[in-house]
C-alpha cells in the first residue's frame, strides 16, 4: 500500500469510492484521508490526489454495530475460550461489524459467573464493546433456545454478583417482565447503569409498560420468543412500539421477521428506533451441519438455525452486511428507490443515547472509535452507536478521528467495511 508520509511519521492514505457515507448523505463520489487507521477528512467530489485505494463503484460505508452477537464463523462468546472469542470477532469485522456486544445465553449461575469473567477482559481491551444477559430471567413459555431447565426469577444478589464480576463490562440485560421481582431487577439494573432489555417474554401489555416505566428501554428481537399481538392482549410488541424512548431490535434475516413487516415497523416508528441486529450463532458463515448453542444441541439446514430437540428458531446465520444488504434491496416503500434513499439518510441520524445521562454526551466514551475501544472501569450501558441509535444497521456517521472498518480489525485479520453493492443500490 502506498502513502504520503507526514511529519509524526504515519504514512496518509487517500480512499476514493463512487459513494462515501458520512454525516447523513451519501457523497457521490467521495473520498477519505486515514492515518494510522483513523478517519483525518472525509469530504465530496473528486479526490484532491489519486487515491492509494480507489474502490471504484463501490460504496464505502461506516463500519457497523451489532448489539446482539452470540458468535459466527466457527466462534462464540459462549464458551468464554479466546481462540473462541477471536474467531467470532475476526468473522464479523471481515463482514463490516466493528463494534460487537456479545449476546450470552441462558445458564447456571456458576457457569454464568465463569462466562462473564472470561469475557471481561476482551471487553476491556475493546474487543467487545460489552456483555449481553440474554438470561436466565426469562419465561420457560417463550424460551426459544434457551435452556428451560436454567431458567430462573431474578435474583437480587445473584445480579449483584454478576455485576461485580463483570467489572463494568455487562451493558445490556434481557428480563421477562411478567417474572417475580422482575420489576426491582429493572429497577435495579438501572440505577447501575445496565440497559434493560425487554424479550423472550409472556408479559400483557400492561406488564410490559410496567417495565417500561422501570427502566426498560429495548425491546429483545421483537415479535420474536414473546407474546404476539393480539387485538384483545396487545402483550408486549404494541407497548415497546408505541413508547419513544424504546429502540427495537429487529432480526431482519427474512427468517425471523417478515421484510413486509420490517418495512411496516419502520413506516410507523421511524427507522431511528430500529436496530437491525444479527442475534448470529457459531453457525454464521459456515456450512450446514451440527453446532451448540449454550447448552443445546443445534442443527443448521439451509442456512437456518432450529433447536434439534424443539425446532425453534436459534439465532441466525446472518451477518450485518447481509443484513445491510437485505434492507437496501428488499424492503418495500414509494417507489421503491425512495424507500432505499430514506434508509440511506436514516442509517447516520443520531438519536439521545438512553445511558447519556449517566455518562456524558453520546459518543463521548471512546471518542471517534469505530472500532471499539477499552472500557473505562465502571462504564455500563450500551455504546452510543449501539443505543444511541443511527438507524436500522446502527452505523455511525465517519467524521474525523474515525476509524473505517476497512481500516480496522485485529492484529492480521483483514477486516471489511466495504459491502458488495454498486454505487447506485443506496439510491
Amino acid at each position: 500500500m502506498t502513502g504520503i508520509e507526514n511529519p509524526g511519521g504515519e504514512p496518509e492514505v487517500l480512499i476514493g469510492a463512487a459513494a462515501l457515507v458520512s454525516g447523513g448523505r451519501v457523497l457521490r463520489p467521495g473520498w477519505l484521508r486515514a492515518r494510522g487507521g483513523r478517519v483525518g477528512e472525509a469530504a465530496e467530489g473528486p479526490p484532491p490526489r489519486t487515491p492509494d485505494l480507489d474502490f471504484g463503484d463501490a460504496a464505502v460505508v461506516p463500519g457497523f454495530v451489532d448489539m446482539h452477537v452470540h458468535g459466527g464463523g466457527g466462534g462464540t462468546y459462549t464458551t468464554g475460550e479466546t481462540d473462541e472469542i477471536l474467531r467470532a470477532v475476526a468473522f464479523h469485522r471481515r463482514h463490516g461489524t466493528t463494534t460487537t456486544v456479545a449476546s450470552l445465553v441462558s445458564a447456571g449461575p456458576d457457569a454464568l459467573l465463569r462466562q462473564v469473567r472470561a469475557l471481561r477482559e476482551p471487553v476491556a481491551e475493546g474487543l467487545l464493546a460489552g456483555i449481553h444477559l440474554e438470561g436466565p430471567w426469562i419465561s420457560h413459555g417463550r424460551c426459544g433456545a434457551h435452556d428451560p431447565s436454567v431458567l430462573r426469577d431474578p435474583d437480587q444478589a445473584e445480579i449483584a454478583r454478576l455485576l461485580e464480576a463483570g467489572e463494568g463490562s455487562i451493558i445490556m440485560v434481557t428480563v421477562a417482565p411478567e417474572l417475580y421481582g422482575a420489576l426491582e431487577a429493572i429497577t435495579a439494573l438501572t440505577v447501575a447503569g445496565v440497559v434493560v432489555a425487554v424479550g423472550h417474554t409472556d408479559a400483557t401489555y400492561e406488564q410490559a409498560r410496567a417495565a417500561i416505566a422501570a427502566g426498560a428501554r429495548v425491546g429483545t428481537h421483537l415479535f420474536n420468543a414473546m407474546r404476539p399481538l393480539h387485538h384483545r392482549e396487545p402483550g408486549p410488541v404494541l407497548a415497546l412500539l408505541e413508547d419513544e424512548r424504546v429502540t427495537v431490535e429487529l432480526v431482519g434475516d427474512g427468517v425471523h421477521v417478515h421484510d413486509g413487516l420490517v418495512a411496516h415497523v419502520a413506516a410507523d416508528i421511524g427507522p431511528r428506533r430500529i436496530a437491525l441486529v444479527t442475534d448470529a450463532m457459531v453457525a454464521a458463515g459456515m456450512a450446514d451441519g451440527a453446532y451448540r448453542l449454550g447448552s443445546l444441541d443445534v442443527q443448521v439446514t439451509d442456512g437456518i438455525a432450529r433447536v434439534g430437540a424443539t425446532g425453534a428458531i436459534a439465532g441466525s446465520t446472518a451477518t450485518m452486511a447481509s443484513l445491510f444488504e437485505r434492507a437496501v434491496r428488499r424492503l418495500p416503500g414509494p417507489g421503491g428507490r425512495g424507500a432505499r434513499r430514506g434508509h440511506r439518510h436514516d442509517i447516520e441520524h443520531p438519536r439521545p443515547d438512553p445511558g447519556a445521562g449517566r455518562r456524558g454526551r453520546p459518543g463521548s466514551r471512546q471518542a471517534g472509535r469505530l472500532g471499539g475501544g477499552p472500557r473505562r472501569p465502571g462504564a455500563r450501558g450500551l455504546p452510543a452507536r449501539a443505543a444511541g441509535g443511527h438507524g436500522l444497521t446502527r452505523s455511525r456517521p465517519l467524521g474525523a478521528g474515525d476509524r473505517p472498518a476497512r481500516l480496522s480489525g485485529i492484529a492480521s485479520v483483514p477486516p471489511a467495511g466495504l459491502l458488495p453493492f454498486r454505487s447506485d443500490q443506496l439510491g
